[in-house]
């Protein structure tokens, strides 16, 4: 596979692996000059409200961008692969927040984040599955059919063998295409009602556990 078409197909996990490494590094320099940052320390904080920001817009600015019907801006394929960079690199964060305890409600917080994390990656193969405009946007069924049509009509007796071969393999594809929709339609509806509801457990859980934080940290004092 060429440099360039791996960027194409795999750079948004490239972005974020190369950022996940970063601040990984960053965090074991960290604790070998010192320790293992409590959540509740400066350093803890810190990425637990970044991670969490970053969890939010996650949610939040890719459904926007869909539902966009006027000047929207920037592609669906952008959008997503920002999604998905900050789907990882935000639970990442919180990861580290957590300062590797997984007890209480912040354990089951780390739990539910890591099931819609793994649960994202199979909507991305999903997503990589099914045939797709330049600007992200699944191709309709009957967009297909219509180009199936005209391709059946185009192969005709006066067609030379070569060309009669090009159209056969058109053909091929995008009877594959179509049944790369069908499966796309069935399974992705099975997918967004497993991960709608598990994300939105985890946000219920997140905000009670930051509200939870900020009285017994300030209101108690």
């Amino acid at each position: 596979m060429r440099y360039s078409e791996l960027l194409f197909r795999y750079g948004e996990l490239l972005v974020a692996a190369a950022l996940v490494a970063g601040l990984t590094a960053a965090y074991v320099a960290l604790v070998g000059a010192t320790t293992v940052p409590a959540a509740g320390s400066l350093v803890g904080h810190m990425m637990g409200i970044v991670g969490f920001t970053l969890m939010l817009l996650t949610e939040t600015l890719y459904s926007l961008r869909k539902r966009a019907m006027r000047r929207p801006r920037g592609s669906m394929r952008t959008w997503l692969r920002a999604h998905i960079v900050m789907g990882i690199v935000g639970p990442y964060l919180v990861l580290l927040h957590a300062a590797w305890t997984f007890k209480g409600l912040a354990g089951a917080l780390s739990l539910m984040t890591a099931l819609v994390v793994a649960s994202g990656f199979i909507g991305r193969y999903i997503y990589t599955a099914v045939p797709r405009t330049a600007d992200g946007v699944i191709v309709e069924a009957h967009e297909l059919e219509f180009q199936l049509a005209a391709l059946r009509a185009a192969a005709i007796p006066g067609t030379s063998r070569d060309e009669h071969r090009a159209i056969e393999r058109r053909i091929g594809r995008l009877e594959r295409q179509m049944g790369a929709l069908r499966w796309e339609r069935r399974v992705l509806a099975t997918w967004h009602a497993i991960h709608i509801p598990l994300g939105m457990a985890m946000f219920v859980v997140a905000f009670t556990h930051v509200a939870a934080t900020l009285y017994y940290a300030t209101l108690l004092r």
